[in-house]
């Protein structure tokens, strides 16, 4: 049996593409949708893309910028918003068919800064930064470790973990479904745009 799990990341606050990619995920009729984290953060209409994630049912993860806004929420921030954004855990962790998943917004154990950056410049595999994150992933116990928060679009097996980041549907343009449990993985464009494989690169380099 194949199962199939639809994954955004880093929605910002911006309805339209998340509403694609979600309108993506039910033509493709997954199973189950992941979003991982950062829901809120720079435009101002998050009660109607957190309407959306309760809508389609996501499981979804807390992310840094979830998070300031709980610290420092707008004056007309909703009671229902924040609750759902309070609700988040700041990891997930799934069994779906043989394998164990993994859901943290930016690195494991349960980071919301950092995160995984595999990408160089012009959206390639930096053989030096997988070599890094395989070692610093050699104890970890999940086939694969679903990531967002470096606006980075990539699959890739490092050391022995499937590492899945679908990118923002938002900036990158992107989303993508997992599947299981051959582990493999298709990236979707979103708003009529082409994928940006890695977006704002020399703020995540500094």
């Amino acid at each position: 049996m194949t199962v199939t799990i639809g994954l955004v990341s880093d929605v910002h606050s911006s309805p339209a593409p998340l509403r694609q990619a979600l309108e993506i995920f039910a033509a493709e009729r997954v199973d189950e949708i992941i979003c991982a984290g950062d829901i809120a953060g720079y435009f101002d209409t998050l009660a109607p893309t957190v309407a959306l994630l309760r809508q389609f049912n996501c499981m979804a993860v807390v992310g840094n910028h979830d998070q300031s806004y709980l610290q420092q929420p707008p004056e007309n921030s909703e009671p229902a918003v924040r609750a759902y954004l309070q609700g988040l855990p700041q990891t997930l962790e799934l069994s779906l068919e043989d394998k164990s998943l993994f859901v943290v917004h930016a690195n494991p154990p349960s980071e919301q800064h950092g995160g995984i950056k595999l990408l160089n410049q012009q959206g390639e595999i930096r053989d030096d930064r997988k070599a890094e994150w395989a070692e610093y992933l050699r104890d970890f116990e999940h086939d694969v470790l679903i990531v967002g928060h470096t606006h980075q679009v990539y699959a890739e097996h490092v050391g022995d973990t499937f590492v899945v980041n679908p990118g923002s549907s938002v900036f990158n343009h992107s989303c993508m479904i997992l599947k299981l449990p051959d582990m493999t993985v298709q990236t979707f464009a979103l708003g009529d745009r082409k994928v940006t494989r890695c977006w704002n690169f020399g703020m995540l380099y500094r």
